[in-house]
């Protein structure tokens, strides 16, 4: 197929073709990291910034990364050390970085809907590096890279996603991508931390992890986001994490071949137990890993050229 999009911002507009192809190019590039020289010319002489108003550790590196790894040029601005500590507008400090010519921006801000007003504006590809609780479209496509990867397909699982899923943009990305390929998508946790209606949107919703990991094919975690105040939908992390943390005996009662995930940053001892998130189970270090290769995937298509 011909990749015509100039931006990635949400990945409820992209098309199960248009999923399956970000894939299949991800897997191509994939190989290029476990070289000795893990460059190759594709991107040489384009310029990718990062702009991220919310700290990142997996999401900013990866995409630095994967743009070097094409030879592109990286930029990285945080807010904290950018013009934006004086005062200076979102808007204004994107059509100043736009007057230098980048080829890509990738950016992650804390109010929904700030990667498509970049979009409207500017001749800039850009790319949606998480936009409050709203959604963070890589972040869906490298999971389910990862739950091909390891399962062999992308439909007909059972998939339980655990925490606190009014918050997560993450939840709400993987959301419409697995359900895009007819998945079961079970949401599980504490009422207060699952949104209304959510059923709306063709899930199932399950407050009793016991009951909801039964026979699971993946086991997707997700912190508590206490940076949109999710500590004060529940009494304590102690409780939540005695009814919601996911321990080896949750693993025991899923299929024998499930995977368990979590985009990070871990709470370890509260949404996860050390017991899973490192043992054979937990496919999570593969989900950093598999970041770069879709990343790079993402930037080729946006700015490489010929698809």
């Amino acid at each position: 197929m011909n990749w015509k999009r100039k931006d990635l911002l949400d990945i409820r507009d992209l098309s199960k073709e248009e999923m399956l192809f970000i894939l299949d190019t991800a897997e191509s590039f994939k190989d290029i990291s476990k070289r000795e020289i893990k460059k190759v010319p594709t991107l040489r002489g384009k310029t990718v910034i990062t702009l991220f108003y919310e700290p990142s550790t997996r999401t900013r590196t990866s995409f630095e990364i994967a743009a070097k790894r094409l030879s592109a040029d990286t930029i990285n601005i945080s807010a904290n050390t950018s013009s934006a500590t004086k005062g200076e507008s979102l808007k204004d400090t994107a059509r100043n970085l736009e007057s230098m010519r980048p080829d890509a921006i990738v950016i992650r801000h804390s109010m929904p809907g700030a990667p498509h007003m970049l979009a409207r504006i500017l001749d800039s590809s850009i790319i949606n590096g998480g936009d409050g609780s709203h959604e963070h479209p890589t972040q869906a496509l490298l999971d389910l890279f990862t739950i091909r990867e390891k399962k062999g397909r992308t439909d007909g699982l059972k998939i339980v996603m655990v925490g606190d899923i009014a918050h997560s943009r993450v939840a709400r990305s993987n959301i419409f991508s697995l359900k895009n390929f007819g998945n079961e998508v079970i949401c599980c946790g504490p009422p207060t931390m699952i949104p209304p209606h959510i059923e709306t949107l063709g899930v199932h919703v399950e407050y009793d992890l016991e009951k909801a990991v039964r026979n699971a094919d993946v086991i997707m975690m997700l912190r508590i986001q206490k940076e949109r105040g999710g500590t004060k939908y529940i009494p304590s992390t102690k409780e939540y994490s005695t009814l919601y943390g996911l321990t080896k005996k949750h693993v025991d009662r899923a299929a024998d071949d499930v995977i368990v995930m979590h985009p990070g940053p871990m709470n370890r001892g509260i949404e996860i137990m050390d017991e899973v998130a490192d043992g054979p189970s937990s496919v999570i270090l593969d989900q950093v890993e598999n970041g770069v290769a879709v990343r790079m995937a993402i930037l080729y298509l946006l700015i490489g050229g010929e698809p």
